[in-house]
């Protein structure tokens, strides 16, 4: 697999895994960190350090699928920013 596609597959189920982080505070810094290392990383040529950096994600993708599992065994209530809004009729 070429290291661009390596790295465009590693981006892709970093963000998966993170959504899937159940407290939101955890859920945006991941996302947001991973965006930002991914575009400050964009114009690296270097293959010995694309292959480190492609072997960090890595680690850090396990990492993230560990957090979302413990984060599952001790769910708590959602934030309001995460709740769902619904529309009611307007009471005239």
């Amino acid at each position: 697999m070429s290291t661009r596609r390596q790295a465009i597959t590693l981006y892709r189920n970093l963000l998966r895994e993170s959504e899937k982080l159940p407290a939101y505070n955890f859920r945006m810094y991941a996302a947001r960190k991973i965006r930002d290392t991914f575009r400050a990383n964009r114009v690296i040529n270097d293959f010995k350090e694309i292959d480190r950096l492609v072997a960090s994600g890595k680690e850090s993708l396990e990492l993230i699928r560990r957090q979302v599992i413990i984060g599952h065994l001790y769910t708590t209530d959602k934030l309001v920013i995460e709740q769902k809004k619904t529309l009611r009729p307007s009471d005239d």
